[in-house]
């Protein structure tokens, strides 16, 4: 069960929008203004946002720059307007889809659908299926048993992929700040996810005297 956060502060619409996107099997967490939004988002948690550009407290496109410093998840954008100059700055923001409002839940609940099937689908083309719901990662179609912390991980690398993060970081992303524990922690993780992904091994690279970087090789 794919987990969605719904930021929009039209109470009757976000209801609506709760009720059929999980008759369709979605979790879903909601967000009534922006700064909710910002700390409900957890990139281990959520598969994709349904996000209004109108807020209070914080617009969407203020959401969305907040969002895209750590994570890539899908976002969906709400919005009245529909210029194309609207249309194109999100895109440049790393918006996924729009939908200019009033539309139908029907429509957005099959844009949420048509976008999480199109990312498991890159995910299956790279070897590596990663399902968060499930806590679950497959290889070539196989269930590996991971931890609880190697598989928050190696999720944590892989929505930052192609990015360079220090050991600091990752302790602080997936054990938290308040855990005062040894940097080797994060190395011993390291090691064991490497032996468990197999020929895929290769995708965790070690950032020497920094830290690690998830790149898919071809």
């Amino acid at each position: 069960m794919s987990k969605i956060l719904l930021v929009e502060d039209e109470d009757k619409l976000r209801r609506v929008l709760k009720l059929y996107l999980e008759n369709e099997g979605y979790s879903v967490d909601e967000a009534k203004d922006g700064e909710e939004a910002i700390n409900l988002f957890s990139p281990l948690t959520h598969s994709l946002i349904i996000l209004d550009v109108m807020l209070p407290k914080r617009d969407g496109w203020s959401v969305l720059r907040t969002i895209r410093k750590d994570s890539d998840v899908p976002v969906i954008m709400l919005t009245a307007r529909g210029e194309e100059d609207d249309k194109l700055f999100g895109f440049d923001l790393g918006v996924d889809d729009y939908v200019v409002k009033p539309a139908s839940p029907r429509e957005i609940v099959a844009r949420t659908r048509a976008i999480l099937k199109r990312v498991k689908k890159t995910d299956e083309s790279e070897g590596i299926l990663i399902d968060k719901s499930a806590r679950e990662v497959r290889v070539n179609g196989h269930t590996i048993d991971l931890t609880l912390k190697e598989f928050e991980l190696l999720l944590y690398l892989y929505e930052h992929k192609n990015i360079a993060i220090s050991r600091e970081q990752i302790l602080d992303a997936v054990w938290g700040y308040e855990y005062y524990g040894d940097l080797r922690t994060v190395d011993t993780h390291i090691k064991n996810i490497r032996e468990k992904l197999g020929d895929y091994r290769d995708y965790i690279q070690t950032v020497r005297g920094f830290g690690y970087k998830f790149e898919v090789k071809k």
